[in-house]
């Protein structure tokens, strides 16, 4: 019914081409992204989609999707977020639940507790909540035990190191 011109084909193929950042562990694709919340949009009310989702705006609800979700710098999600991998570089305030693997940029604030199979954290970003890891165990095998670790994080603040608890982690030998 609606047809694209080839201007609007070309213009959409370079937007996704600069945005998408394929260095990181929760890989995308152009051809695979389904929904993308632009810069300028706010959605109040959850939030919910069977496939890759972009946040650049506002979401003031949940949010959920059964494959990976970006959220870019300056990107707002103020409710609980779940989804199978995630890379975080704007602000969370609210739970979030990745079943896979959950990357929190140097720009990344979340204010919330954060449940993930595997946790990469850069630099500066500030993670205030509980972290929970679980299937993640110390050691290899099948007979691993799962235990408690100290990580030492610092925070983009002026504040000292502190030292917390992760259960569950795992520790690299």
């Amino acid at each position: 019914m609606f047809k694209k011109t080839k201007d609007e084909e070309k213009a959409k193929e370079e937007f996704l081409e600069s945005k998408i950042d394929l260095s990181s562990p929760v890989e995308e694709t152009k051809n695979e992204i389904e929904t993308i919340v632009g810069p300028s949009v706010e959605i109040e009310g959850d939030f919910s989609s069977k496939g890759n989702m972009v946040v650049q705006g506002i979401v003031a609800g949940n949010v959920k999707t059964i494959k990976d979700l970006r959220v870019e710098e300056g990107a707002k999600i103020l409710a609980s977020v779940k989804a199978a991998n995630a890379k975080i570089s704007g602000e969370i305030s609210g739970n979030v639940k990745i079943k896979e693997t959950l990357e929190l940029t140097a720009s990344a604030i979340v204010v919330g507790d954060v449940e993930a199979s595997m946790l990469i954290v850069e630099g500066g970003a500030v993670l205030h909540g509980k972290c929970s890891m679980p299937g993640a165990h110390v050691g290899a095998g099948k007979n691993a035990k799962p235990t408690k670790v100290t990580a030492r994080t610092r925070t983009r603040q002026t504040t000292p190191d502190v030292d917390q608890e992760i259960e569950g982690a795992t520790v690299a030998a």
